[in-house]
């Protein structure tokens, strides 16, 4: 089966640039209401995801957090690494052991630039047997 049928693209993804700042990633994240979100950096390579425990633990850590100071405090000291990325020729299997511990599988080409999602939520679906409106698998581009 090919996975790409499940993918969200990059460009309906919302995501944080790596040199971002722990503030600049809360605030995406509190506007789109998301509990994880996806880190590239300025050539595209997925970096890692952060959640919202990620800031919780970040605010914990700090002896007297203040705003300012998330402004000058880099996003990339925060980020997890755990959220491996698949590339597109993954199998369904690979797909379904990753998306069991997270929100949504990160997908990358074979040079590890970022293309897009796999959300749990869309494999549940399928799986359950109930339709969604994914695109007709001709249509997708293979990927070289």
């Amino acid at each position: 089966m090919n996975i790409l049928r499940f993918l969200t693209p990059k460009i309906e993804v919302e995501y944080i640039n790596y040199s971002s700042t722990v503030r600049q990633g809360l605030e995406k994240m509190k506007y789109h209401g998301y509990s994880a979100i996806p880190v590239i950096d300025d050539e595209g390579h997925y970096k890692g995801t952060v959640t919202e425990g990620d800031f919780l633990w970040s605010l914990y850590n700090e002896s007297n957090p203040d705003l300012k100071k998330l402004e000058k405090t880099e996003l990339k000291t925060i980020i997890r690494h755990d959220y491996q990325p698949v590339k597109a020729s993954a199998s369904i299997d690979e797909i379904l052991t990753r998306a069991y511990n997270q929100n949504f599988v990160p997908v990358v080409d074979d040079r590890g630039v970022f293309i897009g999602i796999i959300k749990r939520k869309d494999i549940i679906r399928y799986l359950a047997g109930i339709r969604i409106d994914l695109p007709d698998q001709s249509q997708i581009p293979v990927l070289t």
